[in-house]
């Protein structure tokens, strides 16, 4: 599992690879998804780099709140709030993950069914 030296959001985040940001602060970054899952496809990427929610600390609690901040606005911003939205983040190779840097999915433009696939 790379660590931050290796890390694509890492090398995102400090503009080494190109990305379609939609939004970004001094906390997060958030880009269209490459892999689309659903017609309106996001990833809030915070810049402190953690690898998974089992490493995230009290100190990380305002920026995870801020993370939902951003997930609302853009939905409300790119007009799918009122129809609705999903925000996931997958935790360990297991729950889906495979990328090593907490990111958190926003997705909408589509019914979401549970539980998810």
């Amino acid at each position: 599992m790379p660590e931050k030296d290796s890390c694509i959001f890492c090398k995102i985040l400090a503009g080494e690879i190109p990305a379609r940001v939609v939004f970004e602060d001094d906390l997060v970054v958030a880009l269209e998804d490459i892999n689309p899952q659903a017609p309106l496809h996001y990833l809030i990427i915070p810049r402190k780099h953690i690898r998974t929610t089992l490493d995230l600390t009290t100190a990380d609690n305002a920026m995870i709140g801020h993370v939902f901040q951003v997930a609302g606005k853009l939905a409300h911003d790119l007009g799918f709030a009122e129809d609705g939205f999903r925000v996931v983040n997958n935790c360990n190779e297991m729950g889906g993950q495979v990328v090593w840097h907490i990111h958190f999915h926003l997705l909408g433009g589509r019914e979401m069914g549970w539980p998810p696939g």
